[in-house]
């Protein structure tokens, strides 16, 4: 076993990161409203931006937006967060299926963040994260081609998803041509397994964050491959040696080091704690390095 001072920080001290509600699509084709997307059957399509993330594309056209080699390199290098498989990459399609449960539109091409959103979101098991041409303002009469505008855009969905589901390749709001480019996909790992004398696993979005202090037993991290069930022995072991304060709940989760993963992390309680106190999602260290909480688990003690 060993510990780390940024790690064991990370499960006790850092304040939790606040994770908005996702935006909806609308439920039928409707008026043009920022913040919304237009629908047509299963295909939703995002409209009315007027700020762009993504670097310029020149000219500014669908081809050479499709065609933009900085987009194809983000697409290509981007990381996969651990605790997840990459099942597509690089496609001019996003994925339009069943399940959908939101988007975030995030201010860079960030699968860590996606990710975040993902565990924090209820029975999310993928996400898709690609760059989306928009027009800048809603096409009219008077405004037919509007000058575009680049988001990055990270969906959410409650069933795997893969290359054949990246369907949704644009559309045209008048003269306007929206396209999609940088699509990658990525699948949610299997859960771990359950363990002896515990329910579980519960997910979690990322590290609890106790309400009540006193109810925090310890932390203790090791090195390795995510094995929960090393957690399990060492809080039952926090039990035998002081019954007057038992733990009955542990969370087992992953610190990465800019998505290097460092072992197996716990921490113990007395008390269990519901998703809703999973609100740890990572912090920056002095150095600049950014610790990201992923493959978060809870644990029970059974009765």
């Amino acid at each position: 076993m060993r510990s780390s001072t940024i790690i064991l920080g990370l499960a006790t001290l850092a304040a939790g990161v606040a994770i908005p509600a996702p935006l909806k699509r609308d439920t039928a084709c409707s008026p043009n409203r920022a913040g919304y997307v237009f629908v047509c059957g299963n295909h939703a399509f995002h409209i009315a931006n007027t700020s762009s993330s993504a670097p310029a594309t020149s000219p500014d056209t669908a081809q050479a937006f499709a065609n933009n080699q900085a987009y194809v390199q983000m697409g290509g290098s981007a990381a996969t967060p651990q605790g997840y498989s990459l099942t597509f990459q690089n496609l001019h399609g996003a994925t339009s299926q069943g399940g959908y449960l939101g988007y975030y539109t995030l201010t860079s091409y960030n699968t860590i963040q996606c990710q975040q959103y993902c565990d924090s979101a209820t029975n999310c098991a993928a996400f898709n994260i690609y760059i989306e041409r928009d027009p800048s303002v809603v096409p009219g009469p008077n405004c037919a081609n509007p000058a575009s505008t680049g988001n990055y855009k990270c969906s959410l969905w409650s069933q795997p998803i893969s290359s054949s589901s990246a369907t949704n390749t644009g559309q045209y709001q008048a003269d306007f041509q929206v396209v999609i480019t940088a699509s990658n996909g990525y699948t949610k790992n299997p859960a771990p397994p359950t363990l002896a004398n515990f329910t579980g696993p519960a997910a979690l979005g990322g590290a609890i964050q106790a309400s009540d202090p006193s109810t925090y037993i310890s932390s203790s991290s090791f090195n390795g491959a995510y094995d929960p069930s090393q957690c399990a022995a060492t809080c039952q072991a926090f039990t035998a040696s002081n019954p007057a304060k038992p733990c009955v709940f542990f969370n087992s989760y992953v610190v990465s080091d800019n998505n290097v993963p460092q072992g197996t992390s716990c921490a113990y309680y007395s008390r269990a704690y519901p998703k809703s106190a999973s609100t740890n999602y990572g912090q920056y260290a002095a150095n600049g390095d950014y610790y990201s909480v992923s493959q978060s688990y809870a644990y029970t003690l059974a009765t």
